[in-house]
């Protein structure tokens, strides 16, 4: 979900979508993102909309957020029905963050309680909540399967010491994988290891230890990050003094290869330029669901939500966001309507980034060109293309955002 959304109009209070937005409702994936905004600390290199308790005081806790959560689901739900036909159960359910386990177990089955009261849960549905591992216990993942959690997000970032110190990350470098065996002993088939890469100050060897240790936790999920520095963070601040250096391009390049080779020798490999599963029944769907254009409701302090070309995004302090919902009101503060070409261009965007890829038909006649330019420059397949769909090859994922910009413009 991008932190910063672009200009946009004015919500309606009520929360109502265009009819456009609701035809077709049902026949696309949806799901439910719920954002925590709560951390015990501030990490350096983090620029999410979260807040810990000094910063918002008495002004905002767990009480009131949750109050407003389950206002705005059920409001979700009104909104989705005006259009006449059944709301689709949610197919996924994703609680993010922030730190959703500093919930604890009890109030995240709240949460979950409260999506089952306002949308439902699908047969099946695939239900994720990030946790980090300081916050979590072997009670607490028996605690949140027993809620109907399925699936567990944990943020490790590294093994090393000193890259953790760096990203000013809380737990130790053990934690993350003592973690995912508690909550694989709980039960959870489906557990996610968090990584940063390129970190000022991190070795291959550093990369190394650190995968090593994600298969020692017999996880079937990975998500790995290149490290960005974004303005407004205390990492860039440090970069700015000259006590950091900006991350390497070309140290990023060599580090995503390592673990692009890593990983796939030991039977995790990519589907998303930075995802990687035992699987295809490891793969967050919840994610894909976004990547191919999706429909979700968005619901806490910042989320975004998205629904038949209907991008819209709530107010960001968790205050005002209780206070809206107590109201009566929508808690969101703006909103953009796509047009068919957006749409186009933003299936473009994301769908590429998939190891199944793009169909070559969404591209406009320039595309195509450039698709077949790409294919001479190595950075999409062949063969693919020749079945008629862009699937960018191992060095078009090292330049998928260049890719991109090239089928668009």
């Amino acid at each position: 979900m991008p932190s910063r959304p672009p200009p946009g109009e004015p919500a309606p209070s009520d929360g109502a979508l265009p009819p456009s937005a609701l035809a077709g409702l049902g026949s696309r994936p949806f799901g439910v993102y719920v954002h925590v905004p709560f951390c015990a600390t501030r990490c350096g290199y983090c620029d999410f909309n979260t807040y810990t308790a000094d910063e918002l005081g008495s002004s905002a806790g767990f009480g009131s957020w949750l109050e407003g959560l389950r206002a705005e689901l059920d409001l979700g739900s009104r909104a989705l029905d005006a259009g006449g036909e059944p709301v689709p159960a949610a197919g996924t359910v994703f609680v993010g963050g922030g730190t959703p386990s500093l919930l604890g177990a009890e109030r995240l089955g709240e949460v979950l309680d409260a999506v089952r009261s306002s949308f439902g849960l699908a047969d099946g549905a695939e239900v994720t909540t990030e946790s980090n591992p300081e916050s979590t216990s072997p009670e607490f993942f028996e605690g949140i399967a027993a809620a109907g959690y399925t699936r567990v997000s944990l943020g490790m970032q590294s093994a090393a010491p000193h890259v953790l110190r760096v990203l000013e990350r809380r737990h130790t470098p053990g934690r993350a994988v003592a973690a995912a065996r508690e909550a694989r002993a709980a039960g959870f088939g489906h557990v996610n290891l968090d990584l940063i890469y390129g970190t000022p100050g991190e070795t291959d060897d550093d990369l190394r230890a650190s995968l090593d240790a994600v298969l020692e936790a017999g996880v079937d999920h990975v998500s790995a990050y290149s490290l960005i520095v974004e303005d407004g963070t205390a990492m860039a601040r440090k970069v700015r003094r000259g006590d950091l250096p900006m991350p390497d391009d070309d140290v990023l390049a060599d580090r995503y290869e390592l673990l692009d080779e890593f990983l796939g020798g030991a039977g995790l490999h990519w589907y998303e330029v930075s995802n990687w599963a035992r699987d295809d029944a490891a793969r967050c769907m919840h994610n894909i669901g976004y990547w191919q254009g999706g429909d979700w409701w968005g619901a806490g302090p910042g989320a975004h939500s998205h629904v038949g070309g209907v991008r819209w995004w709530n107010v960001k302090h968790p205050a005002r966001y209780s206070a809206l919902l107590a109201e009566g009101a929508s808690p969101a503060l703006a909103r953009e309507l796509l047009d068919p070409e957006d749409q186009r261009i933003e299936r473009v965007m994301l769908e590429l980034r998939l190891a199944s890829g793009l169909p070559l038909a969404v591209l406009d006649e320039a595309g195509r060109v450039a698709a077949k330019e790409a294919v001479a420059d190595g950075l999409l397949r062949v063969d693919a293309l020749a079945a008629g769909r862009c699937v960018l090859t191992d060095r078009g994922r090292l330049l998928a955002d260049g890719v991109i910009q090239r089928l668009i413009t």
